[in-house]
């Protein structure tokens, strides 16, 4: 069955926190989807850690080192989904993330991309503070050029991506903010 949502997370060099960061994907109430995980030409043992992992619904794609927007573009041509949420491998979904931002572009076909607020945490996993990112549709764009959502928190559909052509590879840093401002 094709899944609905293609989970795309860039890992480089991520050992100390990928396998909490993959649990807390595998773990969601939503299922239908597949978790496409690009190794960036890690030095460390984060390609190792992926491959431990036997779930059918993870891809493991390996490319030398070519930066973030390279390696999510590179997933998201690969996705077989209808939307396309971003995971870090540094970072913990909710358990309830997918299915939420999921029924929300479901009810909402006007709304391109999805976002959430964050707990956000130190390297120790100690709780720092809750974010408080706008969350209705006239602050949100009332805050751009500036991106109104945690990158890798968000979901969006991949035909939006597509019409923008994806990420820009020039950008070394806020690839995010061009794709959702375009």
């Amino acid at each position: 069955m094709k899944p609905k949502i293609t989970i795309v997370m860039s890992v480089y060099n991520a050992e100390r926190y990928l396998n909490e960061s993959i649990d807390s994907i595998l773990n969601q109430t939503f299922e239908e989807y597949e978790f496409i995980i690009i190794d960036d030409g890690s030095t460390d043992n984060s390609a190792e850690i992926v491959k431990s992992y036997n779930d059918p619904r993870i891809t493991c794609i390996q490319q030398e080192n070519k930066g973030l927007a390279a390696a999510l573009n590179l997933g998201i041509k690969s996705a077989s989904g209808k939307y396309i949420a971003r995971m870090d491998a540094d970072d913990i979904s909710h358990y309830k993330r997918i299915e939420k931002q999921y029924d929300f572009l479901e009810r909402h076909p006007e709304c391109v991309a999805v976002g959430t607020n964050a707990d956000i945490i130190d390297k120790d996993g100690e709780y720092l503070y809750t974010s408080s990112l706008p969350i209705e549709l006239s602050e949100i764009i009332e805050m751009l050029p500036q991106s109104p959502f945690y990158h890798s928190a968000v979901m969006f559909r991949k035909v939006d991506a597509a019409k923008c052509n994806f990420y820009n590879e020039k950008m070394l840093t806020s690839q995010d903010i061009v794709l959702f401002n375009q």
